[in-house]
């Protein structure tokens, strides 16, 4: 079974979600080889069992959650696998895997590349024009920056343009504080999924608070794209890839409602 685990790490772990899909299209896709799948509890979390043996990560550690609702997660992901195992539909599994074998052993690093995606918030670099994107963009992310302020004393400051604008250091080391409530692996690894996904490290703060859910982070995280697509339109392409990654954050986002705080 670790083998086979294994054989499937490089599928499951890309951080792109189109590369995986293409690494999953070249590979035979190996045969499921258990029967039955089933969860248990010991010291080191939930555990899944197939046929009474715990699963391992590709990188050989325990797959093993701190809450029961996210075990019944990868449960259901390892009973829906047919006569093959497809990591494409596994992403529950991929999303612990990432957090088991590389934020636990990583977590400084994790944590400190979230906070530089405060220093170049998503939310803080405005446009100018056309008036349009101007007031969406006011009307959608200016609740988050009060709430960052307000709630964090996180006060960052807005620019127009793209132009690279230092923020406060006390803004950053305001946010880093309110982060640190999310300092465990997995936690982390959701965290930091939505704030790569979305380009803003408030937001995926902003979700993990419960100030906004899944569908309000993705909608504030495509306010231009959006308005693009508006007057210009988009391609087939373009939208698979977008569909994928609403994926991604809806998985991050309900796994990270479950972990108990």
């Amino acid at each position: 079974m670790r083998d086979i685990l294994s054989d499937l790490s490089e599928a499951m772990s890309d951080p792109d979600p189109v590369r995986r899909a293409q690494i999953q299209m070249k590979r035979p896709l190996p045969k499921r080889f258990y029967k039955e799948v089933s969860t248990d509890r010991t010291d080191e979390g939930f555990r899944i069992l197939l046929d009474g043996r715990p699963v391992r990560t590709p990188g050989k550690k325990l797959l093993a959650v701190p809450a029961q609702p996210i075990a019944d997660r990868l449960k259901a992901e390892w009973d829906r696998q047919g006569e093959e195992i497809d990591p494409a539909k596994m992403p529950v599994t991929r999303l612990v895997n990432t957090a088991v074998d590389g934020v636990a052993d990583n977590l400084d690093a994790v944590f400190e590349e979230i906070v530089r995606f405060a220093g170049t918030d998503m939310l803080c670099y405005r446009a100018d024009s056309p008036d349009g994107l101007v007031a969406r963009q006011r009307e959608g992310w200016d609740p988050v920056i009060r709430w960052a302020a307000d709630a964090k004393g996180a006060r960052f400051i807005l620019v127009e343009g793209v132009m690279h604008q230092e923020q406060p250091a006390l803004a950053i080391e305001a946010f880093s504080a309110a982060l640190a409530a999310y300092r465990d692996p997995l936690a982390l690894a959701c965290v930091h999924t939505v704030t790569t996904l979305t380009g803003s490290a408030l937001l995926g703060l902003a979700l993990a608070e419960g100030v906004i859910d899944a569908d309000k982070a993705w909608s504030l995280a495509h306010v231009d794209e959006d308005w693009q697509i508006e007057h210009w339109g988009t391609d087939e392409e373009a939208f698979r890839r977008r569909e994928l990654r609403r994926e991604e954050l809806d998985i991050a986002a309900a796994v990270l409602a479950d972990i108990p705080r």
